[in-house]
């Protein structure tokens, strides 16, 4: 299929439509890096465990096991660069600080979550196949 070249301005403000909207395909398009954000293993996890609410760092180091304490605070701090993430820092000592989902968060949010859902529902039938692919490879080798 042949890409169209952008329309003129002059059309009805549709060139403003499409460079809002973005193409992901295109290799310089921001939204890449917004959709690694998001589904990177933490941008997912963080993004779903922060639809029970606001929570603490700690909880959430504590929630999404695995996650080191770096990559925890540069998923957020990605999450929170892309406008899916408030952060809130209450100024007491030691120090308090919040997150939870903003609007737009919310929205990505249990997009994400109704993917992880799906995997964790067809576990079963995707580890079978898994199972079979490497028993088929082993057979070859």
């Amino acid at each position: 299929m042949r890409q169209q070249d952008p329309l003129p301005a002059s059309a009805g403000g549709r060139l403003a439509e499409a460079m809002q909207r973005g193409d992901v395909f295109a290799d310089l398009c921001p939204s890449r890096e917004v959709l690694n954000h998001v589904t990177s293993r933490w941008g997912v996890l963080l993004l779903v465990a922060l639809l029970g609410g606001t929570h603490r760092f700690s909880e959430l180091r504590r929630k999404v096991r695995g996650i080191s304490e770096k990559m925890l605070a540069q998923t957020l701090q990605s999450l929170e660069g892309d406008g899916f993430v408030d952060r809130i820092a209450y100024p007491v000592v030691p120090p308090h600080v919040e997150y939870r989902l903003t609007p737009l968060g919310l929205e990505v949010g249990q997009r994400v979550e109704a993917l992880a859902d799906w995997i964790e529902l067809n576990l079963g039938e995707i580890l079978s196949a898994r199972q079979a692919k490497q028993a088929t490879q082993a057979s070859v080798d």
